[in-house]
């Protein structure tokens, strides 16, 4: 679950901010007034989620792995 900060409250308690994100407790939304909000997320995670675009990016690959994840899936209902 994310929290939402503003950016004089991330400058003032930064170190505790860092924290929460680094421990993966936390994605942290920035506001900032005149400007476009920012997020603060655990290195690993940026990491996935941009693996995981680059996976899906192209339909052929996309199609291919929902339709293992689909199959697994189905294997995995029928086993229990």
């Amino acid at each position: 679950m994310a929290i939402t900060t503003t950016y004089t409250k991330l400058r003032t308690h930064l170190a505790s901010f860092l924290d929460l994100v680094g421990n993966g407790q936390r994605i942290v939304i920035v506001k900032h007034r005149g400007t476009k909000d920012v997020a603060l997320l655990p290195a690993k995670d940026l990491s996935g989620l941009l693996e995981t675009l680059h996976l899906l990016r192209s339909h052929k690959n996309a199609r291919r792995l929902l339709t293992a994840l689909n199959r697994a899936t189905r294997v995995k209902r029928k086993k229990r």
